[in-house]
């Protein structure tokens, strides 16, 4: 590994270096700006990862760590990291990918980029976003769209499609994202790197003007497991902004994720009962599914109806679409995306009895899955996506095996189906599709059980990479 550059090293390794002294924050920004200017531009490499660069804010950060000894900077000990352009650091253009806000200085940072700045992290970028982070592909009107680094013809996914790329692309060690219907899986999916959504709570943020959302969550994204357990340990918390943040211990997770499950107990499905699925999606699933089964994973195939699914989710998630842009509709609706009016609009139309189906529905699904887990199962197997990447220009798909989507969130449900219920879900790679592209499975834990689901993760990753 000494003969890797340093950005294709794992971040566990650079952290490392800057602990001992042998890197200092200045040094690894140094690199990183280097390889951001020679990968990122449109032209000879247009993946339009981080439009936003904030290298001298980031340079001021570093020499105040470096004003510490290197063993008390922290858990990241002075390590660059991208933000999603969906959260605000102070003194750094933060768009949200409206044009509404394409002007928009942050006066003052999320809590959660606040806790990784006091952990050592060094905030060098904002990472591309669809407009509001709102569907799969990750293209807005301020800065374009953000490609493949493995296919620049193809989309990298979305919402958090910018922190994928970057990693894929070897432009950072960790990045940030968020999650709401598949945001940090279906990237990394697309682009064969790891992203977590943890339960709800276990990344304290704000503060936000829907508080009590237990839908959306911020989460890590990394090149493998290893790296994931120290992003999720660099971002958990509470705060006091946000009523549903718990304390969490430290260190837990990267010391999970370095001590794989030996022994696991897993429930597979190609589709969770909710097709369609892509037919070189199943083809590799199952391919995935053998090489675990032929090294003594214990496999089942029983799992509970989830056919309210669809329904549920994109009630839900209207209900807190019409919540956020009802203001925005009345005075900026000419540079909404039609997907933003038309979810908000959803939400505004629903009457109270659908509202409350859609809650009873989402209670009797989680009900169900927590059954299996207290059987003893330690973790649920699923493709990362319905469908491979597809093509830049296309807004989202329209249809998949044959069967039409209704609108532009059906083709998620294979994620946001485990976001309804709350549970924690880690993305990673599981070799390629049939053309060379890569292919990702999620692997799905119990609630508050991030420990678990790492170690068990860690275990898929020594089988399947």
């Amino acid at each position: 590994m000494d003969d890797l550059p340093l950005l294709d090293r794992p971040a566990r390794a650079i952290v490392a270096l800057l602990r001992d002294g042998a890197l200092s924050p200045s040094e690894a920004l140094d690199v990183v700006e280097a390889r951001v200017g020679n990968r990122d531009q449109i032209g000879a490499h247009p993946v339009n990862a981080l439009p936003t660069l904030c290298f001298e804010r980031a340079r001021e950060h570093a020499a105040n760590l470096e004003t510490r000894p290197a063993s008390e900077r922290g858990l990241l000990a002075g390590l660059p990291i991208p933000i999603k352009d969906m959260t605000d650091v102070s003194g750094v253009r933060t768009t949200y990918g409206s044009p509404i806000f394409a002007d928009n200085v942050a006066t003052r940072s999320d809590e959660l980029v606040t806790r990784l700045e006091a952990r050592g992290g060094v905030v060098f970028a904002k990472s591309n976003t669809p407009e509001w982070a709102a569907g799969g592909n990750t293209f807005n009107d301020v800065f374009g769209a953000t490609r493949n680094p493995h296919d620049h013809a193809l989309t990298a996914g979305g919402s958090s499609g910018g922190g994928a790329a970057a990693l894929a692309h070897g432009m950072a060690w960790l990045a940030h994202g968020s999650d709401l219907g598949g945001s940090l899986r279906t990237p990394a999916t697309f682009c064969g790197v790891c992203g977590l959504r943890p339960t709800p709570g276990r990344i304290g943020h704000g503060p936000d003007g829907d508080m009590f959302n237990d839908l959306s969550v911020e989460g890590p994204m990394a090149r493998d497991v290893g790296d994931l357990g120290l992003g999720l340990d660099a971002m958990a918390g509470a705060t006091p902004l946000d009523p549903i943040s718990f304390d969490t211990a430290d260190g837990v997770f990267f010391a999970a994720a370095q001590q794989p499950k030996e022994k696991l107990r897993i429930v597979v499905t190609e589709d969770c009962g909710l097709p369609p699925v892509h037919s070189r999606m199943r083809a590799a699933f199952r391919r995935s599914v053998e090489r675990l089964a032929d090294a003594g994973v214990e496999i089942s195939e029983e799992l509970p109806d989830y056919s309210a699914t669809k329904q549920a989710f994109q009630t839900l998630r209207a209900v807190g679409f019409a919540q956020k842009f009802l203001p925005m509709l009345e005075t900026h609706r000419d540079a909404l995306k039609p997907e933003v009016i038309w979810n908000a609009e959803k939400g505004l139309e629903l009457t109270a009895e659908e509202i409350i189906n859609a809650r009873l529905a989402r209670s009797a699904m989680t009900a169900a899955t927590l059954e299996l887990f207290a059987s003893g199962v330690d973790a649920i197997l699923c493709p990362g996506a319905s469908m491979p990447a597809f093509p830049v220009e296309t807004r989202f798909p329209d249809a998949c095996e044959g069967v039409a989507f209704e609108n532009y969130m059906d083709w998620l449900t294979i994620t946001f189906v485990w976001s309804l219920q709350g549970l924690p879900v880690i993305s990673m790679p599981s070799g390629s599709l049939d053309d060379g592209m890569p292919f990702g499975v999620q692997v799905i834990g119990a609630p508050r059980g991030e420990a678990a689901l790492l170690s068990a993760a860690a275990r898929i990753e020594q089988v399947l990479s």
